[in-house]
């Protein structure tokens, strides 16, 4: 039978935290679910602890060779068998009514895709809200020009990228989306933002997904080929799709930013390098790039975790 969800998880070496992800989407109330577990070439004991569940709702998706996220979760995405589908991070989880609230909230209104609040954990501490839910409340939908504008580069702590879509699995399969696999970072953004481009979103105030903050667990700082492989996708993007007024407006907004961190980043390299005159030159090409300096250093060089995170 039909289940009423599929989660989609990619892991890599993902043994500390992939039980607990599973469980807490075999958790689910008020959905049938399966797990889709891609394993992305693992070298930990991440596909012993998958087996060790011993759920027949579990699905274990071993890799060949490695395809990064955007690839494991395309995997995901062609073994998935929902009505709906969900994007849940191997080290992250969901509380048990998050998804009757977000498909309930989707239906109701005939949108194919969802997204809600989050709780952000860190250890030792409290777990916060990421949004006030009374703020989200007034915005029931999410716009394409939101989601562009809520995801510039150096601009903000948190913001819509952090969020987890879920998909009606028959739109993904209508306007063939699927994630760009060329990307490792930036890939969840693309996807999320061509799905917006075709389709309605509406948001879940209520925080339905944790998000897991772990010291230790950064793996990559922005480097300039991330931002110019951003700014190719970006190019692909407005080709395939036709953007206008608010959406237009705030897509050229993005492009301005991205082009600024990219000379930050240039600049920054030259600093290292003890190149003077090709700093000056980077500097004089693009005075913002300069003001980026004023920055903490970890929020400049983008220090969370951006293998898995959209901007």
């Amino acid at each position: 039978m039909e289940p009423d969800v599929s989660f989609v998880i990619a892991a890599f070496n993902a043994n500390l935290t992939i039980d607990r992800a599973i469980r807490s989407a075999l958790a689910q109330e008020g959905v049938s679910v399966e797990v889709v577990v891609v394993d992305d070439c693992s070298t930990d004991f991440t596909r012993d602890v998958v087996k060790g569940i011993g759920d027949e709702r579990v699905r274990l998706l071993p890799l060949a060779e490695n395809r990064g996220p955007g690839g494991a979760r395309n995997a995901g995405l062609e073994a998935a068998k929902g009505r709906w589908v969900a994007i849940l991070d191997a080290d992250d989880a969901v509380l048990p009514d998050r998804m009757a609230r977000m498909i309930g909230r989707a239906e109701k209104t005939g949108a194919s895709i969802a997204v809600d609040n989050l709780e952000i954990a860190r250890a030792g501490e409290r777990r916060r809200t990421m949004f006030a839910p009374a703020a989200l409340s007034r915005t029931p939908e999410l716009s394409l020009a939101a989601f562009i504008d809520g995801n510039m580069v150096f601009k903000s702590t948190f913001n819509y990228g952090y969020v987890k879509p879920a998909f009606e699995r028959r739109f993904l399969e209508e306007n063939g989306l699927r994630y760009d696999e060329t990307l490792r970072i930036g890939e969840d953004y693309l996807l999320l933002a061509a799905a917006l481009a075709s389709g309605r979103c509406v948001i879940e105030p209520k925080p339905g997904y944790i998000y897991h903050v772990t010291e230790g667990s950064i793996s990559r700082v922005l480097e300039l080929h991330h931002v110019e492989a951003m700014i190719a996708a970006d190019a692909v993007f407005a080709r395939a799709h036709r953007l206008e007024g608010a959406g237009l407006a705030a897509f050229r907004r993005r492009e301005r930013n991205l082009r600024d961190a990219a000379a930050f980043l240039s600049l920054v390299r030259h600093i290292k390098e003890r190149s003077p005159l090709k700093a000056l030159g980077a500097a004089f090409r693009n005075p913002v790039a300069v003001g980026h300096l004023r920055m903490p250093i970890a929020k400049r060089l983008g220090l969370h975790r951006l293998t898995e995170r959209a901007f």
